[in-house]
């Protein structure tokens, strides 16, 4: 119900390139991808402290006298 058919794509594909023009796509869709994974970075180091939050590592038992 979601999916983008042929269609649809050149539609995006063909507007895009009216507002930014040919020769700044690839730019564009590098700036794209930089601030993508520098995303994914940040959400895997939410996910490491909530992890580490909410199951704390094992402290050994302490030794009676």
């Amino acid at each position: 119900m979601m999916g983008i058919g042929w269609g649809e794509g050149i539609l995006i594909v063909l507007v895009i390139t009216m507002l930014f023009g040919a020769k700044r796509i690839p730019e564009v869709a590098r700036s794209m991808g930089s601030a993508i994974g520098e995303f994914k970075k940040g959400m895997r180091g939410e996910l490491d402290t909530l992890k580490k939050e909410i199951d704390p590592p094992a402290e050994p038992p302490e030794k009676k006298s």
